[in-house]
């Protein structure tokens, strides 16, 4: 699978098609961008139309992620993704994580969209990015702490606050286990945020020299993780 980088739009996926005739690009409900291409469209040639479709990159991250629908072949978190199978030899519909995969079983006849299916999907992909971000985030918090000589109390997992982090005055972190659907560095930037918030308590010129001293490109990654949501 070809991965494209775009400093403002972060990786983006290319899946290549035999019967495509044209490139089409849409916006995973991950909050990345994919781009559908004929099997032999070069690799240059699709990083032109990166560059020359700026404007469309942005109304698509415009949209709320929330109000996509999760659907075979997504990537969910840093390891998981969803394998939907048709098959007669079920009652009803299910959904279950089978090592790193998230399996919907369906009827041929099951609308994989409906809300009540969609819903149970939702709530196997919070299980699957709960397992990752207590895998990942405790450890990388410890080490950007350590290289910046922070301390805080400990560290809390939610889904359900519409932020990507908090820091407490008695110095709990609070992280949104969505963290696990972004981009390394922009974890890293929200990380950092809330490191330098148990020194700076504000986001006065003060707190961001701070966070700069730590992440020089805050104010690219400020942006970019804008086209994110922290709803899972």
């Amino acid at each position: 699978m070809t991965v494209i980088h775009d400093d403002e739009f972060g990786d983006i996926t290319v899946r290549r098609n035999k019967l495509a005739k044209n490139v089409t690009i849409r916006l995973g409900t991950d909050g990345k961008f994919i781009i559908s291409a004929p099997k032999y469209a070069p690799v240059f040639y699709l990083k032109s139309i990166v560059s020359g479709s700026r404007a469309l990159f942005k109304d698509l991250a415009s949209h709320n992620l929330a109000d996509m629908p999760y659907d075979n072949g997504q990537q969910v978190g840093k390891e998981h993704s969803i394998a939907i199978i048709r098959t007669e030899m079920i009652d009803k519909p299910t959904v279950s994580i089978t090592k790193n995969v998230i399996i919907v079983k369906l009827r041929p006849y099951d609308d994989q969209f409906h809300r009540d299916i969609q819903e149970q999907i939702r709530e196997h992909i919070i299980t699957a990015l709960r397992r990752e971000a207590k895998r990942y985030l405790p450890g990388r918090l410890a080490q950007l702490a350590e290289l910046g000589d922070f301390t805080y109390d400990r560290v809390r997992f939610s889904h359900a606050a519409g932020r990507w982090g908090s820091c407490s005055t008695r110095g709990t972190i609070s992280l949104n286990i969505a963290l696990m659907t972004l981009p390394d560095t922009l974890i890293d930037y929200v990380l950092v945020h809330e490191l330098c918030h148990t020194q700076r308590m504000n986001h006065s010129t003060a707190f961001w020299e701070l966070v700069g001293c730590y992440d020089p490109h805050y104010r690219l990654h400020k942006r970019q993780i804008k086209r994110f949501t922290p709803n899972v």
